[in-house]
């Protein structure tokens, strides 16, 4: 029987080797959510450089006062991080949630990057 970790690194790894598998070279928008916080960052993995970053850790977000644990801090995150890819030139990525399910606050950060100009 496998830890719910284990089944979370197997899908984190499912879902990354498919990634890459069809990015056809595009940047990655990689989510990590703690139960506290919420991060994000595009990432060219053939550079292995990260080309755009933002947390709920900002210090424009914590002046606000707010905690990172809920959809506004996501949708926030998400909109800052499509923000400052334009931004830089980027405008196609591919997302990658990592194990985590599509709902709740990665979706919401999701569908703010693709308002902010992302495509994916």
């Amino acid at each position: 029987m496998l830890s719910s970790r284990q089944m979370f690194e197997k899908r984190r790894a499912r879902n990354r080797n498919s990634l890459k598998k069809n990015a056809n070279g595009q940047p990655r928008l990689s989510v990590h959510r703690s139960s506290r916080h919420i991060y994000a960052q595009i990432i060219d993995d053939a550079t292995g450089a990260t080309l755009a970053s933002a947390s709920t850790l900002d210090a424009d977000f914590r002046k606000s006062g707010k905690t990172g644990a809920d959809m506004t801090a996501a949708s926030a995150v998400g909109k800052s991080v499509g923000e400052r890819a334009v931004g830089k030139g980027v405008k196609k990525v591919v997302f990658d949630r990592g194990g985590y399910m599509y709902h709740g606050r990665v979706k919401a950060l999701a569908d703010a990057a693709r308002e902010a100009g992302l495509e994916f």
